[in-house]
């Protein structure tokens, strides 16, 4: 997003919040207003019944002496007939000897094209005095108020605007200077960072946070170029047996014999299918392509492991296995125990125990051996791809470096996990934890 796009946000957010603030205000002034009439309203009645009342209790029987000698009030005395019985000056002036109109309830008529609230009050004798009170006074203030109001409402909406556009613009400068460096980073520069702000306000968590995401990038590329290197690495030497045997087959026919030749390009080919099936295996793993459907009788496996390596000659402990059943693909699982048992038998002196229990809803599967054990700054590192902690014993004893990979891609895959630490006996021991079926 171009300087434009960051302007078009920063106008966006400044009409948005600008409109909400004018919503809320004219809700506001409009609320304001009506509260205000009514109260007005309501106090001119309350006045005016007061008033009423007292002029009431003035008068003397009937027909109202003191009625003449009002001054500025317009009140008069009105018979059950309707007719006007006595009257204050104001009022002859008014109404001459028109009746006002009333009723049982306040209300407001125009004498002379002026607003007049008119209350009543019984007398003695079936008459009725009617007062009517100006409202000019409650319609200035509200005429006042209203153009305070038109005056003040666009005045705090083209400050709310220019104060979100100022506010905006300086929320927005970090993010912009954040989008630029982000934008030059490449492939080939990952290991450049955001610089974090030390507002310690969200900026500086979004920009801690696209640090952590590059970290993470930078990680997995390094890691993806060391798998690139360490795969073609293992797929080039079977490939230049393969062709050393071929090209000395060539250069002197007569001392190679066929037989030997085949069984070097059988072999290596073995290898180099294992390789690649391993690494498409890791590749499914990477991908969840996993069936999880099945349930799996691991102390089945673990039976199946222990008799193909005492079938090899070697010492297996099976005592420790037990009933246990998961769900997985059972295709998987084998390949689980089998790449950790190839893995004990080849560092192994002369035991190795296979164990399977299950308690509180989890299975632990225990692979260990008397071999010379992992320091424990290596036993999360033995779990990378394409390393072996003995870099000097033969390809053929130490495999490819990818059966304990491929072991804890598994155990991630059926939800649990492939720890390791030592043995009974000094040596390595693997467990693996799984959620039962």
């Amino acid at each position: 997003m171009g300087s434009r796009g960051w302007r078009s946000v920063r106008g966006r957010t400044t009409l948005g919040a600008t409109a909400v603030v004018a919503v809320a205000l004219l809700v506001g002034a409009f609320t304001f207003y009506g509260i205000l009439g009514a109260s007005l309203r309501s106090n001119a009645e309350r006045a005016a019944e007061q008033r009423a009342e007292e002029l009431a209790d003035r008068l003397d029987g009937p027909g109202g002496r003191e009625i003449g000698m009002l001054d500025d009030e317009i009140v008069q005395v009105i018979d059950r007939s309707g007719a006007v019985r006595a009257a204050s000056e104001e009022a002859q002036d008014e109404r001459g000897t028109s009746p006002l109109p009333f009723g049982d309830d306040p209300r407001t008529v125009t004498i002379d094209d002026k607003p007049m609230l008119v209350v009543s009050e019984d007398l003695k004798g079936d008459e009725t005095l009617v007062l009517a009170v100006p409202l000019d006074d409650d319609d200035d203030a509200l005429q006042t108020v209203a153009l305070l109001l038109a005056v003040a409402v666009p005045l705090l909406l083209v400050l709310v605007a220019i104060t979100t556009w100022l506010v905006v613009g300086r929320a927005l400068r970090p993010v912009t200077r954040i989008r630029e460096e982000v934008d030059g980073i490449t492939a080939e520069r990952l290991h450049r960072r955001v610089e974090v702000p030390a507002s310690a306000d969200e900026i500086a968590a979004l920009a801690t946070t696209m640090n952590g995401m590059l970290d993470r990038l930078d990680a997995a590329a390094t890691a993806q170029r060391r798998f690139v290197s360490d795969a073609s690495h293992e797929l080039r030497s079977p490939l230049a047996t393969i062709r050393q045997h071929a090209e000395l087959a060539q250069a002197h026919p007569a001392t190679t014999s066929i037989g030997e030749l085949a069984e070097v390009v059988s072999d290596e080919g073995l290898r180099l299918q294992g390789i690649v099936e391993s690494l498409l295996l890791l590749a499914r793993l990477d991908e969840g392509a996993t069936s999880l459907t099945e349930s799996v009788d691991l102390d089945d496996v673990a039976l199946s492991e222990v008799r193909r390596l005492r079938a090899r000659g070697l010492d297996v402990d099976g005592s420790g296995i037990q009933a246990a059943r998961v769900h997985a693909d059972p295709r998987l699982m084998g390949q689980l125990l089998r790449n950790l048992a190839d893995n004990a038998a080849r560092h192994s002196v002369g035991r190795i125990a296979i164990g399977v229990t299950e308690s509180a809803g989890t299975v632990s599967v225990t692979v260990e051996d008397d071999g010379h054990g992992v320091p424990p700054a290596e036993r999360e590192r033995i779990f990378e791809r394409f390393v072996r902690l003995d870099e000097a014993r033969s390809r053929d004893a130490g495999g490819s470096g990818l059966g304990l990979a491929i072991a804890r891609g598994i155990a991630g895959a059926s939800g649990g996990s492939v720890t390791i630490d030592d043995s009974r006996w000094g040596g390595a021991r693997f467990v693996v934890r799984l959620p039962s079926a």
